[in-house]
């Protein structure tokens, strides 16, 4: 529970820098930026549209799963093309999730 304060004062000039450098980290709160910052000494902002294009690829993986499921219920049959193509699918999403995970590695 956070029930202590700090005040300080800055001036307009500081205070614009701050401002700025919370909207390039998109960041809404100033209490939230200021204890960030004194606690960490950094914001790290993340480019997640590589992790939005996987949960895309995960979906479409899903969504074809769950028909070929159906069909194979239905008729007691799978086509290969649909199975390759799944599997060339969760390829491209393995792929995808290691270039991810190298680059969240190299953050510091």
């Amino acid at each position: 529970m956070r029930d202590k304060e700090i005040h300080f004062v800055v001036s307009q000039e500081e205070l614009d820098r701050i401002r700025l450098k919370m909207s390039e980290m998109e960041i809404q709160s100033l209490s939230a930026y200021l204890r960030k910052m004194a606690l960490d000494g950094y914001c790290v902002k993340l480019d997640l549209k590589d992790v939005k294009e996987m949960i895309t690829l995960l979906r479409r993986c899903s969504n074809n799963l769950n028909q070929y499921a159906k069909r194979a219920n239905a008729i007691n049959s799978v086509y290969l093309t649909d199975i390759e193509d799944l599997q060339s699918r969760l390829d491209e999403i393995w792929s995808v999730s290691k270039e991810i995970l190298q680059r969240l590695s190299t953050i510091q």
